[in-house]
C-alpha cells in the first residue's frame, strides 16, 4: 500500500483514531489542548487533523497514546521528515529506546511518498521510500540494467525502467549527462514510440522510466508467432500487420518532422505487447541498446545492424591492420567506398555506389576520423525501416525470415565447406532483394482470389504489391533517390485506405501542421497511387483492374544514371520530395518547378523493364 496524501486523508478519520485509542483517551480528544496557557480554544482532535501521518506511524509502532505527549510539544507533519538523532525530542517511550526511534525513523518514509508523475525529474534521498514496483517474474528482465516496472500512481501500465550508476568512473555517467539526455528525450513523445516518461536519482544510481514495455519484438515475431497473434482470426491478423506497417511509417515520419532520426530500426528494436500494440524502442540513448549491453557485447559484431542498415552506414568490426587492408582493396575495386565515425570514437567504413568523389571523400574522412559527410540519418531510417516492411510482407505471406536471409545471402555461396559467414545484408544483395519481392507479388497475385467478389480477406493481399514499389524507393542505394518518411507515410495510407479497402487506419496524423510550426515549410499533400502505362501517361481510368496488369519486376534504384531524358513541367501547385529524385512526391509545397517528374519515373522504368513494361509510381495530380 503507498500511503499517498488522499489515502492518508481518507483512511485517519475520528472511527480510525478511535479504534486505536482507549475510552479515557477518546474523551480527551474533544478536551482544549495542553499547551497554550488558554490562548488557544483548539481540541487534540483538531491538531490530530494536521499529524494524521505521525498518527499513523505511532499506530505501527504500537503507541498510538503518545500521540498526545507529541501534540504537547507541538509537532506536527510538517515537521516530518525528523532526522534520526532528532527523533529522541518526541519523548516516544519512558526511557531512551534507540530501536524504537530507529522504527519511527524509517516508518516515516512510508507516508512521505513523493509520486513520479509525467515529464517529471525527482531526486530521492537515500532512506526515502521510492514508488516503483519492480516486476520480479521470471523471464522478463533482459540485464541488471533493465527492468519493467509498474508506478502506483499509473495503475494498470507497465514501464520499462533502466539504471545508470553515477560518477566518472568507467561504465559510469555523469550527473550533467544524464539531464541533458532528459531534456533530450522529453522532446520525442509518440503513441508507436517509448518515449520518455520520468527519471529519479536514488542511492547514487540514476534511473529513466519510458513509456511501454514489449512482450515481444518483430525479431521473434519473425521466427515463431507468438500466441497473442496466433490467436487473432486471420484476417484480423492480416490487416492487423497492415495497421502495423503504416504505424510504423507515421511515426517515423512524426520522428524526422521533429528534425530527429531514430537511427536503429531493426527487428529487435520495434516491439509489441500482449494486445498486439506496436512501437518503436526510444531513440534516446538512455532506451538504447548500448546503454544496457556490456564490454563484451559491444565487442562482438552486431549482424542484425549490419543487415539492415543503409549502404552509406555499415561497418565491420576489424583490427587497424585489417582495416587498412580493407580500405586498400575498396580503393581498387569497382565499388566506391565511404566511411563515417561512430560516437565513441571507433572508425567505421562503409561501401557507397555514388562514384569516385564519393569514395574519395570516404577514405579521406576515415583517415582523419571525421564523420561520413555522405551519411544523411534520416534517409538511412527511411532504408532500415524499407527492410523492415519487407520483412512484415514476407511474414503477411508465410515466407519466414530465415528463407528470406538464405535466399539473399545464396549469390555468395561457394562450392565446398567453411568459410567466412555469408553477406545477408539488405545493402549488399539488392539483386536477390529484387527477386525475392517478385515472388511475394506472384504469391499475393494467386491469393487475390475474393477481391473481385468484395472478399475483405482477399482484398488485403492487392496492398502488397503497390507495397513493394514504394519499398523499392525506399531501398535506393543513393540516400538522394529515397522517398522522405512523409511521403511514404503519405503512400501507406493510400494503398490502405484504396487499394486495401481499409476505412481508417490506426494512425491518422497532420504532420504536415507540426512541420509548419516548427518552420520547416513542408506542408501535408495527397498522393494517388495508380499504374502507369508507358504507352499511354495518361491512362489511369482503371484503378481497381491494376494487379491484372502490372510487372512482377521490381528495381532498386543504385545511384547509377539512367538512361533516357525528362521534359516538361511541374503543373502550378505541384511540388517536389525533399529529396531530388524521389520517385514519390506530395502537394501544398511551394518551390520552383522543375522536370516532369512523372515522365522521369517512366523513362526510368521504360530504361529497367523494357519500352512495354507497366510500373507503379505515385502521383501528384488530384483524385
Amino acid at each position: 500500500m503507498w500511503w499517498d496524501a488522499s489515502l492518508i486523508e481518507a483512511t485517519v478519520t475520528r472511527q480510525f483514531v478511535c479504534s486505536h485509542l482507549i475510552p479515557q483517551e477518546i474523551e480527551r480528544l474533544d478536551q482544549p489542548l495542553g499547551f497554550g496557557d488558554g490562548l488557544t480554544d483548539g481540541t487534540y482532535w483538531e491538531w490530530i487533523e494536521k499529524a494524521k501521518r505521525i498518527f499513523l506511524i505511532l499506530s505501527d509502532l504500537g503507541i498510538p497514546d503518545q500521540i498526545f505527549g507529541i501534540i504537547d510539544d507541538s509537532w506536527d507533519d510538517d515537521d516530518l521528515p525528523i532526522p534520526l538523532d532528532q527523533v529522541g525530542r518526541l519523548a516516544l517511550t519512558p526511557s531512551r529506546d534507540d530501536r524504537i526511534a530507529k522504527k519511527f525513523y524509517a516508518r516515516q518514509f512510508h507516508y512521505l511518498v513523493h509520486y513520479i508523475d509525467k515529464g517529471k525529474h525527482v531526486a530521492y534521498q537515500d532512506d526515502d521510500v521510492v514508488p516503483v514496483v519492480v516486476d520480479k517474474r521470471p523471464g522478463l528482465a533482459t540485464n541488471n540494467a533493465v527492468d519493467r516496472v509498474v508506478l502506483p500512481n499509473k495503475p494498470g501500465e507497465t514501464f520499462s525502467r533502466r539504471r545508470f550508476p553515477l560518477g566518472t568512473g568507467p561504465g559510469m555517467m555523469s550527473h550533467q549527462s544524464f539531464m541533458k539526455e532528459i531534456q533530450s528525450a522529453r522532446t520525442l513523445e509518440s503513441e508507436h514510440l517509448a518515449s520518455y516518461y520520468g527519471s529519479y536519482i536514488h542511492h547514487g544510481s540514476a534511473y529513466a522510466i519510458f513509456t511501454y514495455t514489449g512482450d515481444f519484438n518483430l525479431k521473434s515475431l519473425l521466427s515463431t508467432t507468438p500466441g497473442p497473434l496466433k490467436a487473432l482470426a486471420k484476417q484480423e491478423r492480416r490487416r492487423l500487420v497492415m495497421n502495423w506497417i503504416h504505424c510504423l511509417t507515421d511515426t517515423l515520419c512524426y520522428i524526422h518532422k521533429r528534425g530527429r532520426s531514430h537511427g536503429n530500426i531493426k527487428p529487435s528494436t520495434i516491439f509489441f505487447c500482449a494486445s498486439n500494440y506496436v512501437f518503436y524502442n526510444s531513440t534516446s540513448r538512455l532506451c538504447g541498446e548500448a546503454s544496457s549491453m556490456s564490454a563484451s557485447e559491444k565487442s562482438v559484431f552486431d549482424r542484425e545492424s549490419y543487415d539492415f542498415a543503409a549502404p552509406e552506414q555499415w561497418y565491420r568490426p576489424s583490427s587497424t591492420s585489417h582495416r587498412r587492408a580493407t580500405i586498400g582493396q575498396q580503393q581498387r575495386s569497382s565499388t566506391s567506398a565511404s566511411a563515417s565515425t561512430s560516437s565513441d570514437g571507433a572508425t567505421t567504413f562503409a561501401i557507397s555506389r555514388g562514384g569516385a568523389d564519393a569514395s574519395a571523400a570516404a577514405v579521406a574522412a576515415l583517415q582523419q576520423h571525421a564523420p561520413n559527410p555522405l551519411l544523411e540519418p534520416q534517409a538511412a531510417d527511411v532504408f532500415s525501416l524499407g527492410c523492415v516492411i519487407l520483412e512484415l510482407l514476407s511474414f503477411q505471406m508465410k515466407r519466414t525470415h530465415r528463407a528470406f536471409a538464405a535466399h539473399r545471402a545464396a549469390r555468395h555461396k561457394l562450392a565446398g565447406r567453411g568459410g567466412a559467414v555469408l553477406d545477408s545484408s539488405f545493402h549488399k544483395n539488392p539483386g536477390q532483394v529484387e527477386t525475392w519481392m517478385a515472388g511475394l507479388a506472384r504469391d499475393a497475385a494467386k491469393k487475390d482470389k475474393g477481391g473481385d467478389r468484395g472478399d475483405e480477406d482477399d482484398v488485403v493481399f492487392r496492398g502488397v504489391a503497390p507495397m513493394l514499389h514504394v519499398v523499392t524507393r525506399m531501398l535506393a542505394a543513393s540516400p538522394h533517390e529515397r522517398p522522405t518518411a512523409h511521403e511514404v507515410e503519405q503512400a501507406m495510407y493510400k494503398i490502405l485506405t484504396e487499394t486495401c479497402r481499409m476505412a481508417e487506419p490506426h494512425c491518422v496524423h497532420q504532420w504536415g501542421e507540426l512541420n509548419q510550426g516548427l518552420g520547416l515549410g513542408i506542408g501535408m499533400g495527397n498522393l494517388r497511387i495508380r499504374v502507369q502505362d508507358d504507352d499511354d501517361d495518361d491512362n489511369d481510368d482503371d484503378d481497381n483492374n491494376y494487379y491484372n496488369s502490372h510487372s512482377n519486376n521490381f528495381s532498386i534504384a543504385t545511384g547509377r544514371k539512367q538512361s533516357g531524358s525528362t521534359s516538361g513541367s511541374t503543373s502550378t501547385g505541384a511540388t517536389t520530395a525533399s529529396r531530388p529524385g524521389s520517385r514519390i512526391s506530395i502537394h501544398s509545397r511551394s518551390s520552383p518547378a522543375r522536370p516532369n517528374w512523372q515522365a522521369t519515373a517512366a523513362a526510368a522504368a521504360a530504361a529497367v523493364h523494357g519500352s512495354n513494361s507497366q510500373a507503379y509510381i505515385m502521383s501528384p495530380n488530384s483524385i
